[in-house]
């Protein structure tokens, strides 16, 4: 059996059937454990939901955990790994959308998409202190730090640089491009734009400390929320050390109606989306094909972390 555990769209679900053939994809609600079905499932189809311990040593079954996605760290890698359980993720799918969505969300902060969207929703739109004007800007005439240089910042970066934008990086190690490599504490306190691409590991966890960041700059994060230390990044958009900051994700998902981010005007926010297309899904489920595919066959898997 193979399980897709997640919240469909209808378009998704068509997609789904499309790929693997109507019927052949059991979908069950991303709210929903997987107990009913554990003792069946051969492989899973994961998005977001956490992969726990105690699910796959219930699932004697489970051959292949294949992430439609990037990160695995939602994923018990030593329990699969245990267990004799695959884990699969696809780098690149999904690598245009979160290109896309960065650059969004660093443009959103800078116009201040949402504080005029909604004011003009009001009938308020040309009534605002014309002080408000004097914290909007532009992309371009800006230093950008991309802290990672893998598929999505390599598709943002020259986008950035067509617009106006100085851009730097850090990463693991250095690429042969033209952007200047900056370690990260420099990257982190000099740049006017901060946009983080990186996975969230027990190195990486925390590793961007707001305060540390340069006055007036930007935060963008559509990576993971762990990365940043939240509630220092609280105190900086709160007392204006940031202009502000574009987050797709969070500490914790989904996010508290009680977390202070909702209140602070100058915090774009969205529902961990940027990878979240109808093109990455189509790409996505191709090669979760292909993987279910040859796991009957016996074959290697492709893009197989654990």
């Amino acid at each position: 059996m193979i399980v897709l555990h997640a919240r469909p769209s209808p378009g998704f679900r068509a997609e789904v059937d499309a790929v693997f053939g109507p019927g052949v994809v059991t979908h069950v609600d991303e709210a929903e454990p997987l107990d009913k079905v554990a003792g069946e499932i051969t492989a899973l189809l994961h998005v977001l939901t956490p992969v726990t311990r105690e699910f796959i040593a219930s699932a004697p079954n489970l051959k292949l955990i294949q992430k439609l996605g990037v990160g695995v760290n939602t994923i018990a890698l030593d329990a699969a790994r245990d267990n004799d359980v695959a884990v699969c993720n696809m780098p690149g799918t999904n690598s245009q959308a979160v290109a896309e969505m960065a650059l969004s969300l660093m443009m959103a902060v800078l116009r201040r998409t949402c504080f005029f969207d909604a004011r003009t929703r009001k009938g308020k739109g040309w009534t605002a202190d014309p002080s408000e004007l004097d914290y909007v800007g532009e992309i371009a005439g800006r230093t950008i730090g991309l802290v990672g240089f893998g598929n999505s910042t390599q598709r943002l970066a020259p986008v950035l640089e067509a617009l106006g934008a100085k851009i730097v990086y850090t990463a693991r190690s250095q690429h042969d491009v033209d952007y200047d490599y900056w370690p990260l504490d420099r990257l982190v306190a000099e740049c006017d734009i901060v946009s983080l691409h990186i996975p969230l590991t027990e190195e990486t966890r925390g590793v961007i400390d707001p305060l540390t960041m340069k006055p007036g700059a930007v935060l963008v994060n559509t990576a993971r929320g762990e990365l940043v230390d939240e509630a220092r990044l609280v105190e900086a958009l709160s007392s204006g050390h940031l202009r502000g900051a574009g987050l797709d994700v969070f500490a914790n998902e989904p996010l508290s109606q009680s977390n202070p981010l909702l209140d602070l005007p100058n915090a774009v926010l969205a529902p961990h989306i940027a990878w979240l297309t109808p093109e990455t899904l189509s790409r996505s489920l191709k090669v979760a094909y292909e993987n279910c595919s040859r796991l009957t066959a016996g074959e290697p898997l492709l893009h197989q972390v654990i």
